[in-house]
C-alpha cells in the first residue's frame, strides 16, 4: 500500500483526488485550512493545518511519502484573481506554500511530488484572438503571464525544477486549464466562470436574465475534474517531468457556454454583458505533448460534464434556499 500526502485536501481538487487515491488502495494523509466543504473526509487523516508555517510543513511532511500532491494555493476565479485587489495575498501566500512544502519534502526525502501549475503562466501576447490562441508549453517564455497568479506559478515551476535538478526529489508538473464539475466552489467571491454562470442560471425566475462579464466572445476550455484527476495520476507514474498542458481542447466562448447552461435548465432568460474582470481573449488547451507523452488527453465532452455539474449546483441553490426560508420562518417565529 502506498502513503501518500495531498496538500490542500480541502479544496476542490485535492478532495476529489483524494477520494480517487483511497479508491486505488492508497494511505492517504490529507491536509487542509479545512475539511471538504461539499463531501466527506475520504482521507486516513485529515490534519488542518497552515502549510505557510514552516513548522506545520515538518510536522505533515514528516516521512518519506511515496507521493506528494501539493495542491495548497490562494485563488479563485477571475474575480478574485483579475481584480489586482488580492495580489499580494495570491503571490507571498502561495509562494510560501511551495517553499515550505519543498523544504519539507527534501528534508524528509519524498521520492516524487506533484505541482499543479496554471495555464495563467502564458502571455496574454499569444491568448489575443480568440478564435486561435496559442498555449504550446514553450511558449511560457519569454515570460510574461497574464496576472500575478501567473508569475507565482510560473516562479514555483522553478522552484519544484530546480529541487529536481538537485536531488531533492522527482517531479510532476502539470498547467492545468479551468477545472470544473460537481462540488466545486459556486459562491463567495472565488467561484470560476463556469461554476458563477450555473449558479446565476440556477438563482434566475424564468423569463428573466443573467449577467455576464464581458462581451462573452472571449473564449475557454474546461476539463472535468474527473479527467484532471485521471491525467494527475497518469503523469505521476509516467517519466516525463513536464510541465504539460492539462486540459480540454474543446474551446467555447462564454456567451455560448451561458446559453449552453440555460438550454440545460429549461428556462427562458436572456444575456445582459456587463462590465467585470475578463482575463485573456482566448484559451484553450495544446495537448499535443500530453498526448506524446502519456497516450491520453481529456475525454469528458463538455455537454455531459455540464450537465451534472449543473444539476449539482441547482441542487445547491434550492438547498440554500430552503435553509434561508427556515432561519427566516425561525425568526418570524420569535417576534
Amino acid at each position: 500500500m502506498s502513503r501518500v500526502l495531498v496538500c490542500g485536501a480541502g479544496g476542490f481538487i485535492g478532495a476529489h483526488l483524494v477520494s480517487r487515491l483511497k479508491a486505488d488502495g492508497a494511505w492517504v494523509r490529507a491536509i487542509g485550512l479545512k475539511h471538504p466543504e461539499f463531501s466527506p473526509v475520504d482521507a486516513d487523516q485529515f490534519v488542518i493545518g497552515d502549510l505557510r508555517d514552516p513548522r506545520v510543513c515538518r510536522e505533515v511532511i514528516d516521512q518519506p511519502f511515496d507521493q506528494v500532491y501539493q495542491l495548497a494555493a490562494e485563488m479563485g476565479g477571475a474575480g478574485f484573481t483579475f481584480t489586482g485587489d488580492h495580489d499580494a495575498a495570491i503571490m507571498s501566500h502561495s509562494a510560501l506554500i511551495n517553499i515550505n512544502v519543498a523544504l519539507a519534502c527534501a528534508r524528509a526525502r519524498v521520492p516524487r511530488l506533484f505541482f499543479p501549475s496554471s495555464a495563467c503562466v502564458y502571455p496574454a501576447s499569444v491568448q489575443r484572438d480568440p478564435a486561435d490562441p496559442h498555449c504550446a508549453e514553450p511558449l511560457a517564455y519569454p515570460a510574461q503571464p497574464d496576472s500575478e497568479y501567473g508569475w507565482e506559478k510560473l516562479f514555483s515551476e522553478r522552484l519544484y525544477a530546480a529541487h529536481a535538478r538537485n536531488g531533492s526529489f522527482a517531479v510532476r508538473i502539470a498547467r492545468f486549464h479551468a477545472v470544473y464539475g460537481p462540488r466545486c466552489t459556486w459562491r463567495g467571491g472565488r467561484e470560476k466562470a463556469l461554476a458563477a454562470l450555473c449558479r446565476k442560471v440556477a438563482e434566475a425566475d424564468d423569463g428573466g436574465e443573467i449577467e455576464m462579464w464581458g462581451d462573452g466572445a472571449q473564449t475557454r476550455s474546461f476539463m472535468h475534474v474527473d479527467d484532471a484527476i485521471e491525467g494527475v495520476l497518469r503523469l505521476m507514474r509516467s517519466d516525463f517531468a513536464g510541465p504539460v498542458n492539462l486540459g480540454s481542447e474543446e474551446m467555447i466562448s462564454i456567451r455560448a457556454l451561458a446559453t449552453a447552461i440555460i438550454e440545460l435548465s429549461g428556462k427562458h432568460l436572456s444575456i445582459r454583458p456587463v462590465a467585470g474582470p475578463e482575463g485573456v481573449r482566448g484559451r484553450n488547451s495544446d495537448n499535443r505533448l500530453l498526448r506524446q507523452q502519456l497516450g491520453w488527453s481529456p475525454r469528458m465532452p463538455l455537454r455531459a460534464g455540464l450537465a451534472t455539474t449543473y444539476s449539482w449546483i441547482a441542487s445547491q441553490v434550492e438547498a440554500a434556499r430552503a435553509q434561508k426560508g427556515i432561519a427566516a420562518t425561525g425568526d418570524a417565529g420569535l417576534r
